[in-house]
């Protein structure tokens, strides 16, 4: 598994928008995001190379959540607090994996990250 990479100092990519494909496109197992149908290979690596950049910023976001979320599941003033082997266990993690993840998402709200996705701090 990829290890978090907390980029603090970084700004945020504003990648091109992820727009939602019809449902009769999105069961055309060829059909993705219109690429098969660009036919300047420019244009086409251009468009190709946003969605690349949309997917990774969409998923370095999402990891963020995964992390505050773990932090938030392992907080000890939580009556129903989870250990990290139950967080590893339902998010598919190892166990070192989960408490680097309840580390970070520790740091991400920690460093005010985490509130301005609206979530508090647990420590």
């Amino acid at each position: 598994m990829a290890e978090p990479t907390p980029r603090r100092n970084e700004p945020r990519l504003r990648p091109a928008p992820l727009l939602f494909e019809p449902a009769e496109a999105a069961s055309d197992p060829e059909h993705f995001f219109d690429l098969e149908s660009i036919a300047d290979p420019q244009a086409l690596l251009a468009r190709a190379t946003e969605l690349t950049q949309a997917f990774r910023a969409a998923t370095d976001r999402a990891m963020e959540f995964q992390a505050i979320a773990a932090a938030q599941l392992a907080d000890p003033r939580r009556f129903d607090r989870m250990t990290t082997a139950d967080i590893a266990e339902r998010a598919a993690w190892t166990e070192d994996y989960a408490k680097k993840m309840v580390e970070f998402g520790r740091d991400l709200l920690r460093s005010g990250e985490g509130a301005a996705a609206g979530f508090g701090d647990p420590t």
